[in-house]
């Protein structure tokens, strides 16, 4: 599983992702290991609230993606579902700005994944930080 995301490093997620959501986020891979992803995302006007930030309904969905994707590179069988989703946002991001993302798996238990996630700006300040579990399901 590691190797087919390896292969998408450096690509726009609108040309590689099996997900429609994660196609219009349109995230970057920069780097993917095992419990481990790093993406960047420019700030689209489209992700902006009316004061020209981005929304933070979209960022928690930018977390939920990416934490979703971690979970995929275990290579376990069945698909990982959010059971909850916990976001602290700390600074802004505004229209234009590139962030990073980084998610690493805590913990995969056999049911249970336990993920967390920050977001930085370029200057690698942290904007948000995320933590999710994660129920692992018979959906393939």
């Amino acid at each position: 599983m590691i190797e087919q995301f390896k292969k998408m490093i450096g690509k726009e997620a609108k040309n590689v992702s099996p997900s429609p959501y994660g196609r219009w986020l349109n995230g970057t891979l920069l780097a993917a290991e095992e419990g481990k992803i790093k993406m960047s995302y420019k700030v689209r006007e489209e992700f902006a609230n009316p004061a020209g930030i981005a929304h933070g309904g979209v960022l928690a969905g930018i977390i939920d993606e990416v934490i979703g994707m971690t979970t995929h590179t275990l290579g376990r069988d069945g698909f990982f579902v959010a059971v909850n989703l916990n976001v602290d946002f700390l600074r802004a991001a505004k229209t234009g700005d590139e962030i990073t993302i980084e998610t690493e798996v805590v913990r995969a238990g056999k049911t249970i994944a336990h993920v967390e996630c920050q977001i930085f700006d370029k200057e690698g300040k942290l904007l948000a930080k995320a933590s999710s579990n994660l129920l692992k399901t018979v959906i393939k």
